[in-house]
């Protein structure tokens, strides 16, 4: 009697337990406000340079020189996701380089890596998306694809588990098949590549994580 008593009781305990902490895998979105030096997403940052904090639709954003500022996040917010959706809402500024790294996510195992980039072309820009998982990668250049600079942009970049695509405001612009294993736990830049080459001009105000493949019309607003 006392042995089913224990059982019952660690049954109880395992459902409540599971019942009262969010899973990731359930799709529930992971935000970070990119609105401050100290911590994003609960997390202490590492300030490189002098990036300061801004005015920005919908609160503040994060300023990058272009040169040498950036911040670095110790945390993969995609961390064994089979499946994901990465948004920005972010303002790429004149006078950058022509190739800008602006958000890039390492796994600390096999070089694993999802970056979104910009490429300048003029007063425009595109957007280069990257993911590479173990032998496994693939990149979406979307250059005939071109966007002011100055303006406020939201982007997306979306993986189902077969397919990767990403969006900016809202509108498809390039898709693939792609096949990879879960990133590993790892860490974030944000303004620069980790390596710290091709440094963003411009701000980025939000970012969100989530456990599943977003549809337009589920993506966080830009204002």
């Amino acid at each position: 009697m006392l042995a089913t008593r224990s059982i019952i009781l660690a049954l109880t305990f395992a459902v409540f337990a599971s019942c009262s902490q969010p899973s990731r895998q359930a799709g529930r979105p992971v935000l970070w406000k990119i609105d401050q030096l100290d911590k994003i997403g609960g997390q202490a940052v590492t300030v490189i340079g002098n990036p300061r904090v801004i005015d920005a639709p919908g609160g503040k954003a994060v300023l990058f020189d272009g040169v040498d500022d950036a911040l670095l996040v110790p945390s993969n917010p995609i961390a064994g996701l089979q499946a994901f959706t990465v948004e920005a809402i972010f303002r790429p500024d004149t006078g950058g380089n022509k190739e800008q790294r602006w958000f890039h996510i390492q796994g600390n195992t096999r070089d694993d890596r999802v970056l979104l980039e910009i490429r300048v072309d003029g007063d425009q820009w595109f957007l280069d998306t990257f993911i590479k998982s173990g032998e496994n990668r693939r990149t979406l250049y979307a250059e005939n694809f071109k966007h002011p600079l100055g303006q406020w942009y939201h982007v997306a970049l979306v993986f189902d588990g077969s397919t990767m695509k990403h969006y900016v405001d809202g509108r498809e612009e390039l898709s693939g098949p792609l096949t990879i294993a879960p990133l590993d736990e790892g860490k974030t830049s944000i303004g620069v590549r980790m390596n710290r080459v091709n440094w963003f001009k411009g701000a980025v105000s939000r970012a969100r994580f989530t456990a599943r493949a977003l549809s337009p019309k589920e993506f966080m607003e830009k204002k």
